[in-house]
């Protein structure tokens, strides 16, 4: 597995990207008991990046596929120390969440849709935390503990990988036990309250046979914005974790690694509001301008970056993980064998403003989960080099996720969303709750290989190939009810049609209302179901010009397993109904064609790696939202067509000891090339057949609110038009400088990253357009071997910007948006003994 490799980063850039690139030839990507690396190892004077998983040196720079890796010491020194924050250092990863379940990593802009989660389908990018698969991606929003290194591998991965990865992996690997005993101590603190306190401790337990280690890490910070309503402070960080782990060298060729981990969060988080408004195709009594209006309501601010809000819901985001697993390697002689067994659970209790406003619209919108995985990978590996290496493997993963949903429509809501008599009856809505029942399976197991044949001394070609079975079944069920002054009923899917009987035999008005209620939240049941084979593969031609100049091409034919929708159906054309033929989408298909050079000039101070990639995808997994008056989730369809194409380069400058430089950087040209039937985004949602071209221009009539409750299901042609959440032109670039003082380096540090404009809706909006912006962090200080210590500043020059934009349902044209941090300060403290 690659999160196996030990690796020695260059000491004389601790700071910047270990710009590499990951083998994916067998004998290089599965470790043996590799020996353990010294912490204080110097790479040789080159600045060569060192792998050692076949018991021998070997450059990065030889293996042809991308990879950036990033140390332990580059996390911490440089405050990334979520995958969030690697977004300023690594231009190809893109890293979304509105809270910590609706999070999804993209790399090269694929991986996951766009938009809420969807428990029915799977990441494109595979997580791993020392080997194990992370089946939930809201784990990634936990802080760091005691890592090693984070590994970035940009295309598809899944030859090589237990669970399949169409668009790319992220590796996180801790530390090990070391049978010599050492310990690490770190403290920060910084506006805001910010305490953050890490510590790790290693030590045998039997010399030479047993070795311990246990990790931990807590993180409290303060909210940066201001909640007048609550009288408290939103989206704070409230983060424990705490990791051991057991090293068993049981004999010279046999070793057992046992890990357990716990992580709590609990923080007021995560929290959108008031950005702008725009114009929709809704009667403009229906906009929020006339809305807001009508209410007498006015928010704290009309600016996002005073960022005061008055939600008026319930907000935190409290989430469990942990889970144990052992990792057994077997040197057989010629071959090694791995074995890696988890389990890992991940429970999530949230509470939600989904309204975005202090009006009592919905006053409760929240979706407890718990999720079980079981995982079972299986590998042996060639040793050694050899003419042909190979590693086949064998992988079973097991996932069960139960839900338990709620809805709660307050006194206004009435008012914001419906049109017409019901608009002005307060008890129409008031009250009007959905209760969810939601569970899942999903069982996946695959067999893969991947050979390294050298044809000659300087020509290498590796295929690799991968049979998968994929089984997920589901159940969701939507009650809803109400009971207030006026109206008192329970709503099932057996029973909805003989209340609208009802209904309809009482007066054509009480039907209206009838749908109204049964449309806000449409009481539904089904059974989506979905199993598939499919056989995937890659082929890689490498050839070594110079022992400085390497080049590669790579095709790829990857899948991304069909999935099931689990957040709700949309409603039939004629609103009586869901439409069941959207149960399940189909498997993603992915083309990856890439090339490569890898170059390094000047005694390897200078490194510049080139890639450039083109992916056609097949039947593009995308969430969408129908512009119902009350959807909060969407659901999800296939595109039929995406191209993703690009190119990338890292590079590093080290002319001496004490000064090092990196600059890189992605270019992405993403977009859907055949998506007729896509939502409208929302100044044109009300629409019947719409078409936007490449620069948003509209053809066709848009028509009028639609049927009772305004649940009209608009569709645009979008071909052409831009993904979302991936930036043209997307940067990186940092160095740092050092003195030699007394016994130690004093030094400054410099990290900047910069992003083109993105589209933040699965349909691109003029109104959800986020504009380009650019970060700048510094730091400076004094370290030794044995201590550090630094002040830092994050975002310089405290600039405003979106990290995400969204519509509130039901297309009023409020526009609410997610801010990022503003500029942040403090110092740190570590030292090791």
């Amino acid at each position: 597995m690659l999160a196996t490799l030990p690796l020695l980063l260059s000491a004389a850039a601790p700071q910047a990207i270990a710009l590499a690139e990951m083998p994916r030839v067998p004998a290089v990507a599965v470790a043996d008991p590799a020996p353990q690396v010294d912490p204080q190892a110097a790479p040789k004077e080159d600045g060569d990046i060192v792998i050692t998983a076949r018991r021998r040196e070997e450059r990065l720079q030889n293996v042809p596929i991308a990879v950036s890796v990033l140390s332990g010491d580059t996390i911490s020194n440089t405050g990334a120390f979520n995958v969030n924050r690697l977004q300023t250092l690594q231009p190809s990863l893109q890293f979304y969440s509105s809270n910590p379940r609706n999070s999804a990593i993209n790399i090269r802009g694929l991986g996951a849709p766009f938009g809420l989660t969807n428990d029915g389908i799977e990441q494109g990018v595979g997580l791993y935390i020392d080997q194990v698969y992370i089946g939930r991606v809201g784990a990634s929003t936990f802080d760091f503990v005691d890592v090693e290194r984070v590994e970035v591998l940009r295309g598809p991965q899944g030859t090589l990988y237990g669970k399949n990865t169409t668009a790319g992996a992220v590796n996180i690997t801790t530390k090990k036990p070391s049978f010599q005993p050492e310990a690490t101590f770190e403290v920060s603190a910084g506006n805001y309250g910010l305490v953050q306190i890490k510590g790790s401790a290693s030590a045998p337990i039997a010399d030479g046979k047993l070795a311990v280690r246990i990790s931990t890490s807590v993180t409290k910070r303060g909210g940066t914005v201001y909640d007048v309503k609550k009288d408290q402070n939103l989206q704070k960080q409230d983060n424990f974790s705490v990791r051991g782990q057991l090293l068993w060298q049981a004999t010279p060729s046999l070793d057992l690694t046992f890990s357990a981990d716990f992580s709590l969060q609990n923080p007021y988080c995560c929290v959108q509001y008031y950005a702008r408004t725009g114009a929709t195709q809704r009667p403009l009594a229906r906009q929020y301008a006339a809305l807001a209006a009508a209410l007498g309501y006015t928010p704290p601010s009309l600016d996002t970056f005073d960022r005061v809000t008055d939600l008026d819901a319930t907000i935190n985001s409290r989430q469990e993980v942990g889970g144990i697993s052992l990792v057994g390697n077997w040197d057989i002689g010629p071959a090694t064998i791995t074995s890696v067994s988890a389990y890992r659970y991940w429970d999530w209790l949230p509470a939600n403003d989904r309204d975005f406003t202090g009006l009592p619209i919905t006053t409760v919108s929240q979706n407890p989960s718990q999720q079980k995985q079981f995982s079972q990978e299986l590998r042996v590996a060639s040793d050694g080099s050899n003419k042909l290496d190979y590693t086949f493997g064998a992988f079973y993963f097991n996932q069960t996720i139960n839900t338990q949903g709620s809805q709660v429509q307050g006194p206004v809501a009435s008012k914001w969303l419906l049109s017409g008599a019901d608009a002005n009856n307060p008890n129409v809505l008031n009250g009007l709750t959905s209760t969810n029942t939601i569970s899942f399976d999903n069982t996946s197991f695959a067999v893969f290989g991947k050979l390294n044949w050298k044809v000659t001394g300087k020509l290498h070609i590796q295929p690799g190939l991968r049979v998968n079975y994929d089984k997920k079944s589901g159940f969701y069920e939507s009650v809803v009810s109400i009971a207030n002054s006026q109206y008192n009923f329970v709503a099932t899917a057996d029973n909805v049609g003989t209340l609208l009987a009802a209904a309809t035999a009482i007066s054509p008005a009480a039907r209206t209302t009838f749908l109204n209620q049964t449309n806000t939240l449409a009481p539904q049941r089904y059974n989506p179901r979905f199993s598939a084979w499919n056989v995937s593969g890659d082929v890689t031609l490498s050839y070594d010009v110079t022992p400085d100049v390497h080049a590669y091409a790579t095709y790829a034919r990857s899948f991304k397993s069909g999935g099931i929708n689990l957040s709700g159906l949309p409603l039939n054309s004629t609103n009586t109904g869901v439409d069941l033929s959207t149960q399940t989408v189909k498997p993603e298909k992915v083309n990856h064609f890439e090339v490569g050079l890898k170059t390094q000039f000047f005694d390897r101070k200078v490194t510049i790696n080139l890639a450039g990639f083109w992916d056609e995808i097949k039947d593009y997994q995308a969430t969408v939202n129908n512009n119902a008056i009350n959807v909060i989730r969407g659901y999800l369809a296939n595109a039929s067509r995406v191209r993703v194409r690009g190119v990338e380069w890292d590079s590093s400058f080290r002319p001496s000891k004490q000064l090092s430089l990196y600059f890189n950087g992605a270019v992405t040209d993403a977009k859907y090339t055949d998506f007729k039937n896509a939502p409208c985004p929302p100044e044109l949602s009300g629409g019947t057949a719409l078409t936007v071209d490449a620069n948003g221009n509209l053809s066709g009539t848009p028509s009028p609110a639609g049927t009772a409750g305004g649940n009209s299901r608009p569709f645009c042609d979008i071909s052409r038009q831009i993904l979302p959440g991936i930036s043209k032109l997307a940067l990186s670039w940092g160095g740092e400088f050092n003195v030699p003082v007394g016994g130690g380096k004093a030094y400054i540090g410099y990290d900047g990253s910069y992003r083109s404009k993105f589209s933040s809706n699965p349909s691109r909006s003029a109104y959800t357009d986020i504009q380009g912006y650019s970060l700048s962090n510094l730091r400076a200080g004094f370290r030794t071997d044995k201590w550090n210590l630094y002040g830092w500043v994050r975002n310089v020059f405290d600039k405003n910007y979106y990290e995400l934009l969204s519509t509130q349902s039901g297309s009023t044209g409020l526009i609410v948006g997610q801010p990022g941090d503003p500029r942040t300060y403090g110092g740190t403290f570590r030292i090791s003994f």
